[in-house]
């Protein structure tokens, strides 16, 4: 027996639905609204969900996302009256197993029920008989489980993989995860970055080549292609493969072999291919750019791997770890983790990802010394100066700039004159943002508690409390 939950506001269509499920021996639960939908999602564990578009309280789609990161990850079918292109398109995109229109007969209803249901239990059977090899990566936010599963259902197959997703968003640590849960795990995992190979030799670093082929050939050298034999080439960047190069490198794809720079015989070449791209490659392709034939080879599995500000719950376990093997990288006692310095850690955008929050740690380390605990002084200054929100002047009238006009020569302002206005409004901001705690203003401007008090002085601003 499966437990189904319908969202629809339409009376005869729940009752429809619920006469049929019964029928078919299962547990039936209703909601009429997006918000109740959610709360039972959210509360129950669901193996299916048929949606309705249209609700009183908004689009079906917006909570699609929810629906699917829900503690069990129901199936979901989009159940509508409206032949709307744009809104299958969408479900689709978001993983909805099937999309009916109203109105339907039992028959076209009870059957992608069935095959959602069967689909569902062959999934839950065979989930991690055998415990994935994660290679670094950390997080276990919906997010991240979504793209662990899709790594391994990419191993037991011998397919291409595209992994797509922003710079820092670890495309090479998944490329590894896949090859190490695959069987081709004791063979070779080789990765290059097309990206920092020039033009004239990215094809003889792909396909190798003959002693004397060229300028400089001073010896045969194999290939990348080559040396991947029997396990894994990981392309990383694969945008950025020339044009020239790609033709070559679909023929090799096609025809498993490869005939090296100068050579005369063609070498049969066994391997599984891993590309990965932070570029939009779909429209590389209209413009020209990209191979069209060679993204429908390279793409056989895309898995999109989510930037880390999509991630937010996984950012405490990623400071954690990383500080530890920072810590035993740099053979430094591991530091403890104030509330302040990671609270600003959770706050930030992160467009660089986790690349980018491993490089602040490690400034941060080497900024505390041997101070046991991180705390907000120990992060660079740009991202000390991103916590602090500034009002405008028409925010806050007891600190303005100049009423000039700063192109006039007769009234243009003297620095020092700007710096005093700017300095006192800096100070009237974090004496509101400490609310009266001088160890934490003094942690947040990185200024000494003596040197905060002289400043207050000399401004007239208000002290601490206790």
């Amino acid at each position: 027996m499966a437990r189904i939950l319908i969202i629809d506001d339409d009376s005869k269509i729940c009752l429809f639905l619920k006469t049929l499920l019964h029928k078919m021996g299962h547990e039936t639960f209703m909601a009429n609204r997006i918000d109740k939908g959610k709360k039972l999602s959210q509360a129950n564990k669901f193996d299916l969900v048929l949606l309705d578009l249209e609700l009183p309280d908004g689009n079906g789609l917006d909570i699609m996302a929810d629906l699917i990161n829900a503690p069990y990850s129901p199936e979901v079918i989009i159940i509508t009256g409206t032949g709307d292109v744009r809104g299958a398109e969408m479900a689709f995109k978001y993983d909805a197993w099937d999309y009916v229109q109203k109105p339907f007969n039992m028959d076209e209803v009870a059957l992608p029920i069935k095959r959602a249901l069967a689909y569902r239990r062959e999934k839950l059977s065979s989930r991690q008989l055998v415990p994935l090899v994660r290679t670094g990566i950390v997080g276990e936010s919906a997010a991240i489980r979504k793209c662990l599963e899709e790594v391994a259902n990419a191993a037991s197959t011998d397919a291409s993989i595209l992994i797509t997703g922003e710079t820092g968003t670890g495309k090479e640590l998944f490329s590894r995860a896949i090859h190490e849960n695959s069987r081709r795990v004791s063979g070779p995992f080789i990765a290059v970055d097309c990206g920092a190979l020039p033009d004239t030799l990215i094809e003889s670093t792909l396909f190798g080549h003959e002693k004397g082929a060229f300028t400089g050939a001073a010896a045969r050298q194999d290939g990348l292609v080559v040396q991947a034999n029997g396990g894994t080439l990981m392309l990383d960047e694969v945008g950025d493969m020339p044009l020239s190069v790609q033709k070559t490198f679909l023929r090799t794809l096609q025809e498993r072999k490869v005939r090296p720079i100068g050579g005369k015989k063609e070498i049969a070449v066994d391997i599984r291919l891993v590309a990965a791209t932070n570029l939009d490659l779909d429209q590389m392709v209209e413009n020209s750019l990209f191979r069209e034939d060679l993204l429908y080879r390279i793409r056989a599995i895309e898995i999109k791997l989510p930037p880390l500000r999509e991630r937010g719950e996984d950012i405490k376990e990623i400071v954690y770890k990383k500080i530890h093997e920072l810590s035993n990288h740099y053979n430094i006692e591991a530091k403890a983790v104030s509330p302040d310095f990671m609270a600003m850690l959770t706050n930030h955008e992160w467009p660089g990802n986790v690349r980018e929050l491993i490089n602040v740690l490690e400034h941060s380390l080497a900024s505390a010394g041997k101070v046991p605990t991180l705390v907000p002084k120990h992060l660079p200054p740009q991202y000390r100066l991103k916590s602090i929100s500034f009002k405008s002047p028409q925010q806050d009238n007891a600190a303005t700039l100049p009423d000039v006009a700063l192109n006039s020569e007769s009234n243009f302002p003297k620095l020092y004159d700007l710096r005093e206005k700017l300095e006192k409004e800096y100070l009237t901001e974090l004496l509101d943002l400490a609310k009266g705690d001088r160890k934490k203003a003094s942690r947040l401007s990185g200024v000494s508690q003596s040197r905060l008090y002289s400043l207050l002085r000399k401004y007239n601003l208000p002290g601490f409390g206790s």
